[in-house]
């Protein structure tokens, strides 16, 4: 059995929660890296672990570094949204995708491929 992929909308997730995160984005990535560790073994809500967990970051938190094995940090070279629809095509298949984002454009999107989508507040983020 194929392990499920966690795909994290890391600016739209940041900015779900009003925390001072505009003053150093890069940092707030790093918070919701680290908070996402346990995901890996968890899983979230009705998503049993273990997941594969990728956090994609874009602009001035892309430079983050990679922290542990729980979570891959995917860069976007541009937009956040395009590299989380490239990953999802690529991804997809057998194996089951969940992207946790509140965008409704990129829930669209992801949705057209195949991909189940949860909300910012089924991941912790601190």
């Amino acid at each position: 059995m194929t392990v499920p992929l966690v795909v994290v909308d890391g600016a739209n997730v940041v900015g779900s929660v009003p925390d001072g995160w505009w003053r150093d984005r890069a940092a707030a990535a790093v918070r919701l890296r680290d908070a996402l560790a346990p995901v890996a073994t968890q899983g979230l809500p009705g998503l049993p672990g273990p997941v594969e967990v990728a956090l994609v970051v874009e602009g001035k938190a892309r430079d983050i570094a990679a922290g542990g094995t729980e979570v891959r940090v995917v860069r976007a070279a541009g937009s956040g949204d395009d590299a989380i629809v490239d990953l999802v095509r690529a991804e997809a298949g057998d194996r089951q995708i969940v992207v946790v984002t509140a965008d409704r454009g990129l829930r669209e999107r992801v949705a057209a491929l195949g991909a189940e989508v949860k909300g910012p507040s089924s991941v912790p983020r601190r």
